[in-house]
């Protein structure tokens, strides 16, 4: 017998326990209660619950989104070629007239999966120079920080000074609508 009862000892068979405990059974540790909420005084309430995991922030930063495009194209056309090559293989071994154009097929995939392999790697050092993530001379990120701050300080600079000209109850304009 493989379930628990069957390995129980010869002298607790579920014919001899007590009748008070025959319905009863014990808190299954990994599986929460339902309708538990998880809240820490909840979980002091409860001795026998553990959660299944424990969520821990991330050591890392997520991909950027054009970069998680990118390397999601890259392991699809990767998977076909993978693919292809077995198909390939399968049909040289038996002799199939599929064989030769599926071999020049997983020729022309495996070029297409190295470019989108490259392409992953130069669509993340973009996005690192872009968006300043690499912090070196060369980066246009500080160029682009730059001009996006004086843009910023221009804007407030014409802002307060359309407040100014509202303040003095529009003197200085040369017309009244």
């Amino acid at each position: 017998m493989g379930t628990a009862e069957g390995r129980e000892a010869p002298s607790e068979r579920v014919a001899e326990r007590p009748a008070a405990t025959r319905g009863q059974r014990e808190p299954d540790r990994d599986i929460p209660v339902r309708g538990h909420v998880g809240g820490p005084a909840e979980e002091e309430r409860q001795p026998g619950y553990r959660p299944l995991w424990i969520e821990e922030p991330a050591k890392r930063h997520p991909l950027p989104d054009p970069v998680r495009t990118a390397a999601v194209r890259a392991v699809l056309i990767m998977a076909v070629t993978l693919i292809q090559a077995m198909v390939a293989f399968l049909c040289t071994m038996a002799g199939s007239w599929p064989a030769f154009p599926m071999v020049i097929s997983s020729v022309v995939s495996t070029v297409v999966a190295t470019w989108a392999a490259v392409d992953v790697w130069v669509t993340r050092q973009v996005w690192n120079q872009r968006n300043g993530v690499v912090s070196e001379p060369s980066s246009t990120a500080r160029a682009l920080r730059r001009e996006r701050r004086a843009r910023r300080r221009r804007e407030r600079a014409a802002l307060r000074e359309q407040e100014r000209i509202r303040r003095r109850g529009g003197a200085g304009q040369l017309s009244h609508p």
